[in-house]
């Protein structure tokens, strides 16, 4: 059996000043290829969660491993550098660079990380044209790609972020809320799209979301209950359990 992408390994997270966790999780395990569907409600930990599998936060007690590497082992810079090489974000409010055109934007992680560079060129080209091919996956039209981020509508500055993420072909892609902003078609529409991306990408897909009619399409899922409670295992490494 290959060793998981993702550890999570007795981790216990509290917010400076707070009495109690606000994340305590049994031991989990989340494996290359696999789509994880993430929920709960609001302030129970979702986006901590997010933060913590990509190294932004660090728990008080166990550990999150990213390939076999413990974040907790590693210096700030050192996570920084393995971040940008592992791990593609697609942020609920996007982030995307303004002023940069929609293509400027999606190669900016090949700029901060040269595996990333490196896997660009050697897929597709160079970084540009692996720019041009996810964009063309994420269904933004040609026209589009040279405008301005601030210039896009909502749904096509949130198709530049997942193409931005993909790029590069990351191990991990972690998504928060990416769908929030949009009506339920083109949300259906834009998970269709990231799903089948990751694929192609052969991408780790964890995926947050308060509307859990999309739970399905998933290979799994990880419930987190209410803030005050304890944190739910994920389904088939940890049990089953619903907020």
């Amino acid at each position: 059996m290959s060793a998981p992408l993702l550890d999570i390994a007795g981790l216990r997270f509290s917010w400076p000043g707070s009495d109690q966790p606000c994340l305590s999780l049994e031991p989990c395990q989340v494996g290359r290829g696999e789509t994880v569907f993430l929920h709960g409600p609001s302030g129970c930990g979702k986006s901590t969660l997010l933060s913590l599998m990509a190294g932004v936060l660090l728990p008080q007690a166990g550990q999150v491993s990213l390939l076999g590497t413990a974040w907790s082992a590693l210096g700030a810079n050192a996570r920084d550098r393995r971040r940008a090489d592992h791990v593609g974000y697609i942020f609920q409010q996007f982030n995307l660079l303004p002023y940069l055109s929609a293509l400027d934007n999606v190669v900016l992680p090949c700029r901060f990380s040269p595996a990333r560079h490196a896997a660009a060129a050697r897929h597709q080209g160079s970084p540009r044209a692996a720019a041009r091919h996810w964009l063309a996956g994420m269904g933004l039209d040609a026209p589009l790609w040279e405008r301005p981020a601030h210039r896009l509508s909502v749904g096509q500055q949130q198709r530049v972020a997942a193409a931005r993420a993909l790029i590069g072909q990351p191990d991990l892609v972690i998504a928060d809320e990416p769908t929030s902003a949009l009506d339920e078609e083109r949300r259906e529409s834009f998970v269709t799209l990231l799903l089948s991306a990751c694929a192609a990408a052969d991408s780790t897909l964890v995926m947050v979301s308060h509307d859990r009619r999309m739970a399905g399409r998933f290979m799994r899922q990880l419930s987190l209950p209410d803030i005050n409670r304890a944190v739910s295992g994920m389904e088939g490494a940890c049990g089953a359990d619903s907020c």
